[in-house]
């Protein structure tokens, strides 16, 4: 396959931007997106040019490092998929492709596609942990779980981080994200001694760093990769309204 790349260039912080094209040429449709990326950054060193800054690590759809904007759209076009797992056999032959970073204020661009994610991890520190006791493990069944809480809990912990949510939501919300973590904690007997505390502390922590207010348009469930329903949203709504008044 023969394509065009237009890319977003950004040296720094401070640094206005710009769309750079590239053409790319002989690619394998077979060929994941981060690899068509390698192949142009394999090119741009041998003419002595600045490679294209992406985040990536495992390339196995788990880390949450990879994410980019291709076309528009949080991670590309194939639901459920991360950018690492995107493979140029859903592109066409001549194909021109607009490849950005993730657009929210919280989330600064550090160079080119590469942004600054610390701000999700501000909000875990405030809140996504439990306490327990120190010593031996406990025994596997000593605190029995339901099983539709375990599986519940289990589907908001597939969470990875990426931050497609809010770089696809109008308002650059991280609602589904905090609502993610916060669930996969609470619906657990273990995450109930700072079930309040944990959902308030996280929210103000969301505010703090700059994440816009959630007006339920749902185009966080649509693009992210692991199917984080929208439903956890109500939930956190909910826990937040208990937590208020038993504060």
């Amino acid at each position: 396959m023969d394509i065009q790349v237009r890319v977003w260039r950004q040296s720094g912080p401070s640094d206005k931007g710009r769309m750079v094209t590239y053409d790319v040429k002989d690619i394998s449709p077979d060929a994941s997106f981060l690899e068509m990326l390698d192949v142009l950054n394999e090119k741009l060193i041998l003419d002595g040019d600045d490679p294209v800054a992406f985040d990536h690590d495992c390339r196995e759809g788990i880390c949450g490092m990879c994410g980019m904007m291709i076309n528009g759209v949080a991670h590309g076009p194939e639901r459920a998929t991360t950018t690492c797992q995107l493979h140029m056999r859903h592109f066409k032959d001549g194909d021109v492709i607009d490849v950005e970073p993730w657009r929210a204020a919280a989330f600064p661009v550090i160079k080119d596609l590469v942004v600054n994610r610390g701000a999700f991890d501000r909000i875990i520190q405030a809140g996504g942990y439990i306490t327990a006791p120190t010593g031996t493990a406990p025994d596997a069944h000593a605190t029995p779980v339901p099983k539709p809480d375990a599986d519940a809990a289990f589907e908001a912990a597939t969470c990875i981080g990426c931050g497609a949510c809010v770089a696809a939501c109008p308002n650059g919300s991280s609602m589904l994200f905090t609502a993610a973590k916060v669930a996969h904690l609470g619906l657990l007997p273990q995450g109930q001694p700072e079930r309040d505390t944990r959902v308030i502390d996280m929210l103000e922590a969301q505010d703090e760093a700059g994440f816009g207010g959630c007006t339920n348009m749902g185009e966080c469930t649509t693009v992210c990769p692991k199917g984080i329903p929208l439903t956890l949203i109500g939930r956190l709504n909910n826990d937040y309204r208990k937590a208020l008044r038993n504060t």
